[in-house]
């Protein structure tokens, strides 16, 4: 078991205690938001588009996303590729 900081530790790969609990929520939250917007991609102007997928990501991590990212993925997006996202019972740390 390794302490990170108060209220985080990693224990074989996976961040456990109080603060990993509650980035739990935000990785099903995140991916909830990622359906929806899949669903109303035809509907949604690209600007439209960019801005949800920048939401996902901020409510995810809770700091800016990198442009880079947010316009990768709304590119794969506009193209019709499906991001799933994938919400773990534990979270991996690395």
């Amino acid at each position: 078991m390794t302490v990170i900081e108060p209220g985080l530790v990693v224990r074989d790969g996976f961040a456990e205690r109080p603060l990993a609990d509650a980035a739990l929520p935000r990785t099903g939250r995140t991916a909830q938001l990622f359906d929806e917007l899949q669903e109303q991609t035809p509907t949604l102007a690209d600007a439209r588009l960019r801005d949800g997928v920048h939401r996902a990501l901020r409510h995810l991590t809770r700091e800016q996303p990198p442009a880079c990212q947010v316009d990768s993925y709304t590119a794969l997006i506009r193209r019709g590729m499906r991001i799933d996202w994938h919400v773990p019972d534990r979270l991996p740390c690395a």
